[in-house]
């Protein structure tokens, strides 16, 4: 058995560099990593085709911020072609609430016709924000989220968009790859920022 996922267990984790996965083959055992390299996305760097800018600009999607987090989380939990099975386990959509409803986790969501078409959700700590996972039901949904946040936290003088470990999507949208040492570097940097999450309510 780990110890239970405590929100101060959670932060600590966070702020040395770790992140937690349930392992859905081994009864959602959790498990730590501290991915060498590490992916982040530089706040000046995301890559916005002309498409998905008009689709922003258009308001195709109501976004919102914190109105949905344990559905978003849900959402992100739902298997997928090409991924069956999910890391996000009962306990960690149990311990992420709780850092929600401290003020630590936020979700971003995208609605069209009022219902829930993608959306991203993560951890924020000082000027460091820790993006989870993210979904889509709609083309361009999950962009369009990932667009918001970005300005976000842009607004709030973050410095630090950890993605953890890059993929092909994130690569195409400018995620890039540091070594553990750079990340650790940064990431004490943003530890020490006073940023704020609510500078700005809605999209631009």
């Amino acid at each position: 058995m780990h110890p239970p996922l405590t929100t101060e267990l959670l932060l600590s984790a966070y702020c040395s560099g770790l992140f937690p996965m349930a392992d859905p083959d081994d009864d959602g055992r959790i498990s730590w990593y501290a991915p060498d390299p590490r992916a982040i996305l530089p706040l000046d760097g995301l890559h916005i085709s002309k498409s998905l800018a008009r689709t922003v600009r258009q308001g195709k999607f109501e976004v919102s911020v914190d109105r949905a987090f344990e559905n978003v989380m849900r959402m992100c939990a739902e298997s997928a072609p090409g991924r069956e099975t999910t890391w996000i386990s009962e306990e960690l959509i149990g311990a992420y609430s709780e850092l929600h409803e401290r003020d630590y986790a936020h979700s971003v969501e995208c609605r069209r016709d009022g219902e829930l078409a993608g959306g991203l959700y993560g951890v924020a700590i000082g000027g460091a924000f820790f993006a989870e996972s993210m979904f889509s039901r709609s083309r361009d949904a999950s962009k369009v989220a990932l667009a918001h946040l970005v300005e976000r936290l842009q607004a709030g003088r973050f410095v630090l968009l950890d993605v953890q470990m890059n993929t092909p999507h994130l690569a195409r949208l400018g995620a890039v790859v540091i070594s553990r040492s750079a990340y650790g570097i940064r990431l004490a940097r943003a530890l020490t920022v006073s940023a704020d999450w609510n500078a700005i309510d809605t999209v631009g």
